[in-house]
Parts: structure tokens; sequence; C-alpha cells
């Protein structure tokens, strides 16, 4: 679920990167966001034995 949602993120920011500039806050906003659920996801997932 939280890889769906970081995929999503990610993806709205590349489109808003190329094609909206003029939105910069708003699209890094995005990019932290998309890090913060990678981040999470890589805490709390499950681990391999």
């Amino acid at each position: 679920m939280l890889w769906t949602i970081f995929v999503i993120l990610l993806v709205m920011w590349l489109l808003g990167l190329v094609g909206l500039p003029a939105m910069g806050a708003y699209i890094h906003i995005l990019l932290v966001i998309a890090v913060v659920v990678l981040v999470i996801q890589l805490i709390s997932g499950r681990r391999a034995i």
C-alpha cells in the first residue's frame, strides 16, 4: 500500500516538475512526502530472515 502511494506521489512530482515549473514549492512538498513514505516503508516493512 505504501509503495503505491510512493509511486503515485513520485509520478505526480515528476509530472509537475516537467509540466508546471511555476508551482515549485508544491512540487517539492510532494517529493518530500514521497521520500517520507519510502522511509516509513523501509523501516516498518518485513525483513527477510
